[in-house]
């Protein structure tokens, strides 16, 4: 089930976050996604529409939409391959007309999703925070 973020979320869907930031970016110093946590619960997901999937009662995904841009989209690890990333894109293409995202191009896996989900490349730069290319994509 998709429903709204709730701020008693809040720590699950940080604890999701970071567990699968890690593992996703390990070309990324773990360090840097422990010094993000204060600002993704003190500015990104307070300022983003944030949903959340639940199973049995229990978040095991997110995303947040700012503006027209998807900023993240989460599944716990040991979720991951269920459909729910599906799940969430295909809820969150229905929130907006038109959706751009950044990914590294060193994560291919997620690369690889958001092409299989209609997305395709309109542009490459350098993350501003970590210095990593990155593509510019859109459906």
């Amino acid at each position: 089930m998709i429903r709204k973020f709730d701020l008693a979320d809040m720590d699950t869907v940080l604890d999701i976050w970071l567990e699968a930031s890690v593992l996703a970016h390990d070309f990324v110093e773990q360090d840097f996604w422990h010094r993000q946590l204060q600002p993704m619960r003190e500015v990104y997901i307070p300022a983003s529409d944030t949903f959340v999937y639940q199973v049995a009662g229990q978040v095991v995904g997110f995303y947040a939409l700012y503006e027209e841009s998807l900023a993240a989209i989460f599944v716990a690890p040991n979720y991951q391959g269920r459909g729910i990333g599906k799940a969430l894109l295909s809820h969150a293409k229905t929130m907006r007309e038109k959706l751009s995202l950044c990914v590294y191009k060193e994560n291919q896996k997620s690369y690889r999703f958001y092409l299989s989900q209609g997305f395709t490349v309109i542009g490459e730069q350098q993350d501003k925070h970590t210095g990593h290319p990155e593509f510019l994509m859109s459906n």
